[in-house]
C-alpha cells in the first residue's frame, strides 16, 4: 500500500519540482529584468537633472544679462529724456549700455545708423539735435528684451514644469520596480525552500 501510494506521489513530486525550478528560473530573470530597468530609470533621471541645472543655471545668466540691460536702457531714456545725458554717461548703466551697442556683451541686433547715433551719444552725451529718435531706439531696443525675457521665462516654467513631470513619472516608475523586486525576491526565497 505505501508502494502504490509512492508510485502516485513521485510523479506529483518530481512536477512540482520541475514546476518549482521553472518559476524560480522566471523569477531570476525577471528579477534582473527589473533591476536592469531600475537602473536605467535612475540614470535617465541623474542625466535629465543634469540637463535641468545646466538650462536653469544658463537661464539665471541670461535673466541677470537681460535685467541689467533692460534697466541700463531705462536709466539712458529716463536721463536723456530729462537733458542729462552728460550725467548719464558717468554711470556704470552707461558701460552696460556700450557694451551692449559695441557687441562686447549681450549684442542686441541694430541698423548701422542706429548703432552710430547710440554710439555717438555714448561718446560725448550731445542727443539734443537726436533726442527724440536715440530715446525711440532705445525704447524699441527695451521693449524687444522685455518681450524676449518674458517668452524666455515662461520657456524656463515651461522647462520646470515637464521636467518635475518627468521626474515624478520617473519615481513612481522606480517604486513600482523596487517593490516588484522586493516582492519576487521573496516569492524566490518561497520557491527555493
Amino acid at each position: 500500500d505505501d508502494v502504490e501510494e509512492a508510485k502516485v506521489k513521485i510523479p506529483q513530486l518530481e512536477s512540482g519540482i520541475e514546476e518549482a525550478v521553472a518559476t524560480q528560473t522566471q523569477l531570476k530573470g525577471d528579477l534582473k529584468q527589473h533591476k536592469a530597468d531600475r537602473t536605467e530609470t535612475k540614470e535617465a533621471m541623474e542625466e535629465a537633472t543634469g540637463i535641468r541645472e545646466k538650462e536653469a543655471k544658463e537661464f539665471a545668466k541670461y535673466k541677470s544679462e537681460a535685467e541689467t540691460n533692460i534697466a541700463a536702457m531705462g536709466k539712458a531714456i529716463g536721463a536723456i529724456t530729462k537733458g542729462l545725458g552728460g550725467a548719464f554717461l558717468q554711470t556704470s548703466a552707461a558701460d552696460v549700455l556700450r557694451n551692449l551697442v559695441t557687441g562686447s556683451g549681450t549684442s542686441i541686433d541694430l541698423t548701422d545708423s542706429d548703432r552710430d547715433d547710440i554710439t555717438t551719444f555714448l561718446q560725448n552725451g550731445n542727443a539734443a539735435p537726436g533726442s527724440n529718435e536715440i530715446v525711440g531706439i532705445l525704447s524699441q531696443m527695451k521693449e524687444t528684451m522685455e518681450k524676449e525675457l518674458a517668452e524666455t521665462t515662461g520657456n524656463e516654467k515651461d522647462a520646470i514644469e515637464q521636467f518635475e513631470k518627468m521626474i515624478a513619472a520617473k519615481t513612481k516608475q522606480v517604486n513600482v520596480l523596487t517593490e516588484m523586486i522586493e516582492t519576487k525576491t521573496e516569492r524566490l526565497g518561497q520557491v527555493g525552500v
